[in-house]
C-alpha cells in the first residue's frame, strides 16, 4: 500500500499544508498550548522536545480530545514554533520536506 507524500492530495482535495492552515486558523489554542508545553519542557532542562510527544500529552490533557489534530501536521507545528522561537531550533530535529 502507498501511502501519500507531505503535501499530496487527501479525498478533500486539500494538501496537508493547506489542511493545516485551516485548522490552525480556527484552533489556535492548539498552537498556543504546544507552545506552552514546549517552553516548560525546555525550561525544565530538556534538550529535545517531540511534537508527538506534545501532541500525545494534548489529547490526554483534552477532555474530548481536538477534533482535526492530525498527526501529519507535527512537522509543521515545529517549524511554525521554530520560525516564532528560532532559539529553540537545535531542540526539535526536522527532516527535510518532500512536498509543499
Amino acid at each position: 500500500m502507498a501511502f501519500p507524500a507531505l503535501g499530496s492530495h487527501c479525498a478533500t482535495g486539500r494538501t496537508i499544508t493547506e489542511q493545516f492552515h485551516i485548522f490552525d486558523a480556527h484552533n489556535p489554542h492548539v498552537y498556543r498550548a504546544l507552545e506552552r508545553m514546549a517552553a516548560r519542557r525546555l525550561a525544565a532542562g530538556a534538550i529535545r522536545v517531540s511534537l508527538k510527544d506534545l501532541f500525545e500529552d494534548l489529547r490526554r490533557q483534552l477532555p474530548h480530545g481536538v477534533a482535526g489534530l492530525n498527526n501529519n501536521f507535527t512537522a509543521l507545528y515545529a517549524r511554525r514554533l521554530i520560525d516564532d522561537h528560532p532559539h529553540w531550533a537545535s531542540a526539535f530535529e526536522l527532516r527535510c520536506r518532500r512536498a509543499a
